[in-house]
């Protein structure tokens, strides 16, 4: 008899009930009932890779897998990873308007500079937050700073660190930007774009899942949350809002995605503008 594909393997009720509880025990996301077709459809990748005809199976395999790497490999299938420099850019033009000039402001003694962008996927947005400092201080010599970017996506990580991206990613970049911070260069024939060094020094990636232990010990000016929180339940948002407030300094600000709120979640931010909240100092 001809094998099952792993295309045409059944997702029981039963079976995706135990994927998003183990998905939402381990990092928070909140798998509904909505997202049987997407989980089926991602992790079926998993089972072609491993050879395996089933789900079952493949629960089997996660569980018993002592090394976790499995465990990371469903993480980063399920994952949704759509991004583009300067996204959402009203946020890069608080950064460059409001939220550097009152750090500067902070920081003339110590000249130091801390920025985290929590879920920053395949590196846009901590690039785009460096590119847009080095702008307003003409240079990043003089001043201590340091860009983390973490995500729970090895995949999308390793795309970070690599630092090179295809035309359309930056299609929100202009000439001089592009110019001063990228080099052009062809890969496979394809016309691709790599960050320059500078900016590549002062961005450090990280993985790092927002349910787990933190290990950062010093607190940043400012921390991009965005198009994260969409997948937790209320509960795990107020959790991740709190940690967010212990790890912002006084007059840090948080920004968060053009889709998500505050709304309904006890928190101690002041409300600056839809999707922006500052900590008082």
């Amino acid at each position: 008899m001809t094998k099952l594909l792993a295309s045409q393997a059944e997702l029981t009720p039963s079976q995706f009930r135990s994927i998003s509880e183990l998905v939402k025990r381990q990092c928070g996301i909140n798998l509904h009932d909505g997202k049987v077709a997407l989980v089926k459809a991602r992790l079926s990748k998993r089972l072609r890779a491993l050879g395996l005809t089933d789900f079952g199976a493949y629960m089997d395999h996660v569980q018993g897998d002592a090394t976790g790497s499995e465990l990371v490999a469903m993480f980063d299938a399920l994952s949704t990873n759509l991004t583009h420099f300067f996204r959402e850019p009203r946020h890069f033009e608080m950064l460059r308007e409001r939220v550097i000039p009152a750090m500067l402001e902070r920081h003339q003694k110590d000249r130091r500079l801390r920025i985290w962008s929590a879920g920053c996927s395949s590196g846009e947005e901590p690039y785009s937050v460096a590119i847009t400092l080095h702008d307003v201080l003409g240079g990043l010599g003089g001043w201590d700073v340091g860009i983390l970017g973490t995500d729970l996506s090895v995949r999308m990580l390793n795309i970070a660190q690599r630092g090179v991206y295809p035309p359309d990613r930056l299609q929100t970049v202009g000439p001089r930007l592009l110019l001063d911070h990228f080099t052009c260069e062809l890969d496979r024939g394809r016309q691709t774009h790599r960050v320059k060094e500078p900016l590549r020094r002062a961005v450090q990636f990280a993985r790092l899942n927002l349910m787990d232990p933190w290990p950062m010990k010093g607190q940043f000016d400012a921390i991009f949350c965005r198009n994260v929180m969409i997948y937790f339940d209320k509960a795990s948002q107020g959790e991740l809002i709190e940690r967010f407030w212990q790890q912002l300094a006084p007059g840090g600000t948080l920004f968060i995605g053009h889709s998500e709120s505050l709304a309904g979640v006890r928190h101690r931010f002041r409300y600056v503008q839809p999707t922006v909240y500052e900590k008082p100092e």
